[in-house]
């Protein structure tokens, strides 16, 4: 799919993201005054561990130490503040490479291997993004705040191999509300420091300090007796000297037996305030981020920039995101208790809100975050569109869990509903190797109809429909070819989709045994495709005029062919995508034609790795990519992995049997790694598509129970995996079995 075409504004990067990106990557201004932790920082600093981990309520100072920490580091630092959209392992493991690439030359190429389509976050990009820390010339510090933004079980499991790779020099500092699961190996290993609450809650001298910048003078004994009230709260202390200053009774009598909520504090604090300030603060309390243009969107008003200045020289809670004053946000607390308040008082306004802040960041191109505020009003129809306009672009690049989330908020019903963003759930499951959801998807398009144009760049919703019910194949190859002729008709030269139909036809022509029509539809989806900036269809077309030429022994135009598409699979990453298995299978072949073994090796593991994701959703991607392994494991000697791809096919064809001549060409397959097999079996039994799956969890300390939990298996079933792929690698423990893992290039980069 040339998906790349279908919005461009949306996959360039635009002034409003660069500026939100800078914000995650800015150290916060520490406000002067603020009671220093050095002392704990030294500690921490100079304590030989590789991992600090502070831990502990809101209101604890926990940004506040880290942005004290970071201006007193001598190492390089990196820092990523996460919010609520970061909870996707590709996303988090991009933020966390783009930081450290910023503060270490020389990692240019990071970020973009921590993406493509389908990028295998644990096994691939997190070994890679761990060698790097672990190369690393020269220490540094990476710090981690708002991890508990974080809730994805597999975002944890990405970063605890991450984490893995800090070198002994350097540190990672994560801070976070609650406990960090990677945490406790750690400190059962000894090699983390934690801070909690009781390590940051302020004694009486720091007290003092907080009244003292307050310009409120107290007694020691007073001090003594506000800080046992509060139990050293931070926050609790700073309101308290926030409210004495208006009313000083009020303010030294406040209680901190409720301090994790202390409603009655921010309520205190808040009506001190103008009622025009109020307003303010609670209605853009919906926001995640803050810039003056976006309050004065989202309030109706003007005056943001002033109103956000008076706030931030009041110390008030906002908190400053970059050196140049142009986004804020709220103290978290302070943020959950206005929302709360903004509830109370106004909850008629929320949606409006949500809506204002939706429409400024359409506006300033940035639909996704439109999405996010669209979600929470009942514009449920522009909310569905929008999300059918960017459900590829995301998933295009790597973001697949935020696809995920956002259907499932809509829910089954609401997709269902609207056709055209059925066809892409039925698309991306497909593509993913979801067969059975895939399926049901699928039967949902076909019973539906959609009169209008779809906004995802099809010509039609029955074009749409033509060409996704093209590509699983249910019905055979004359199906197909009525289908795939139907969106030829329909969709222009300019359509980003018409690439797409040029391929599905090719196949289609392949599997009736048209191989010149085939060949030719294939070299023009490449033309098409370059044109349209795609890449998972110019690899897959590639790689089928490489198998062609071969066929008919053109090994120079088949050599040609095969670097076409691996340069695409490098340069952008494809090389979990389902698509990029015929190309791996065909790369090595060519390898052994050439006599370059090591070669074939590599190419055969690469395809082999990616193969669980070509599934029955994908007939006949599945069935000729395999094919292509089995012979060039058998040309290798290899004739167990050769059989157990044959027993794979079987059970695809079994599936799906309408699949033309590619039936015939399986026979022939069959016959040749028989009659192979007679000159003696050698290799082990590769690694299943299970097991490939399991793998990547052997580098975490999960127990095989939480193995199991992730990958919605019994433990038995997991236990004998892991015996499975232990024998199959010849190790007998689970480092063993990484370590082998990554030599022969089932796991890292």
């Amino acid at each position: 799919m040339a998906v790349e075409g279908l919005l461009p504004a949306a996959s360039g990067v635009i002034e409003l993201e660069r500026s939100l990106l800078e914000v995650k990557f800015s150290v916060p201004q520490p406000r002067p005054g603020m009671v220093s932790r050095a002392e704990m920082i030294d500690a921490a600093r100079t304590s030989d561990r590789r991992v600090v981990g502070v831990t502990a309520p809101a209101g604890y100072g926990k940004t506040t130490l880290l942005a004290q920490w970071a201006r007193v580091e001598d190492r390089r630092v990196a820092w990523v503040s996460l919010d609520r959209y970061d909870d996707d392992p590709a996303t988090l493991l991009t933020l966390l490479a783009s930081a450290y690439a910023r503060v270490s030359p020389g990692n240019g190429d990071l970020v973009a291997d921590m993406g493509g389509l389908c990028v295998d976050a644990l096994g691939r990009a997190a070994p890679r993004l761990a060698a790097a820390f672990t190369s690393s010339a020269d220490p540094f510090v990476i710090m981690v705040d708002d991890l508990q933004e974080l809730h994805a079980p597999a975002c944890y499991d990405a970063l605890g191999v991450a984490i893995a790779g800090i070198p002994r020099g350097s540190q990672w500092i994560g801070a976070s509300r609650f406990e960090q699961p990677y945490l406790p190996r750690l400190r059962a290993s000894g090699d983390a420091v934690e801070l909690e609450g009781d390590d940051l809650a302020l004694d009486v001298a720091g007290a003092e300090q907080v009244f003292a910048e307050a310009h409120i003078e107290v007694s020691h004994e007073v001090a003594a007796e506000v800080t046992g009230r509060t139990e050293g709260w931070p926050v609790g202390l700073y309101l308290a000297a926030m409210i004495a200053r208006s009313d000083r009774d009020q303010g030294l009598s406040v209680s901190g037996d409720d301090r994790y909520v202390a409603d009655y504090l921010y309520r205190e604090s808040l009506m001190l305030l103008p009622k025009k300030t109020q307003r303010f603060l609670r209605r853009t309390a919906v926001l995640d981020q803050m810039s003056a243009p976006l309050c004065d969107a989202v309030l109706g008003e003007s005056g943001g920039q002033a109103r956000l200045r008076a706030l931030e020289a009041s110390n008030s809670f906002l908190v400053p995101l970059d050196r140049h004053r142009e986004w804020y946000r709220y103290h978290a607390l302070y943020r959950e208790f206005l929302l709360g308040e903004l509830r109370r008082v106004e909850p008629d306004v929320i949606p409006k809100l949500h809506l204002r802040a939706a429409d400024w960041y359409q506006s300033n191109g940035s639909p996704v975050l439109a999405i996010e505020h669209l979600l929470h009003t009942s514009e449920q129809d522009r909310c569905i569109q929008l999300v059918t306009e960017q459900v590829l672009p995301t998933y295009m690049a790597g973001q697949l869990p935020t696809v995920q989330r956002w259907l499932s908020a809509l829910g089954d019903s609401a997709v269902e509903e609207y056709p055209p963003l059925a066809v892409l759930a039925g698309w991306i499951t497909a593509l993913t190797g979801q067969t059975a959801e895939a399926e049901r998807w699928a039967a949902v398009v076909d019973a539906a109809s959609f009169d209008l144009t779809p906004p995802d760049g099809s010509a039609s919703y029955d074009s749409a429909r033509a060409m996704l019910r093209a590509v699983i194949c249910a019905s055979g190859p004359e199906q197909m070819m009525a289908d795939v002729g139907a969106a030829m008709e329909q969709e222009p030269p300019w359509s980003p989709w018409r690439d797409t139909a040029l391929l599905l036809a090719a196949h289609a022509h392949l599997l009736a045994g048209d191989q010149d029509e085939a060949a030719s539809l294939f070299a023009e989806t490449i033309t098409v495709g370059a044109s349209l900036g795609s890449t998972d269809n110019l690899v897959d077309a590639a790689a089928e005029l490489a198998l062609l030429a071969m066929d008919h022994g053109r090994w120079a135009e088949a050599t040609e062919r095969v670097e076409q598409a691996l340069d695409v699979i490098d340069e952008h990453r494809l090389q979990d995508y389902a698509v990029s298995v015929l190309a791996f299978a065909v790369a090595g072949r060519l390898a052994v034609h050439r006599d370059d073994l090591a070669e074939a090796d590599r190419q055969l593991t690469r395809a082999m790795r990616a193969r669980p994701s070509c599934t029955v959703a994908l007939p006949f991607f599945a069935v000729r990519a395999r094919l292509q392994l089995a012979l060039g494991y058998s040309s290798r000697g290899d004739q167990a992995a050769a059989r157990h791809l044959m027993r794979e096919i079987d059970e695809l064809v079994l599936r799906r049997p309408a699949l033309g001549a590619l039936v015939d060409q399986v026979a022939e397959v069959r016959q040749m790694v028989a009659a192979n097999a007679q000159l003696g079996a050698t290799g082990a039994p590769p690694l299943t598509g299970a097991e490939l799956r399991l793998l990547p969890y052997l580098q975490t300390h999960l127990t095989i129970a939480e193995i199991g939990e992730r990958l919605f298996v019994s433990r038995n079933t997991v236990s004998s995996e892991v015996a499975s792929i232990y024998r199959k690698l010849g190790v007998s423990s689970r480092n063993n079995a990484v370590l082998q893992a990554t030599r022969v290039g089932l796991l890292g980069a």
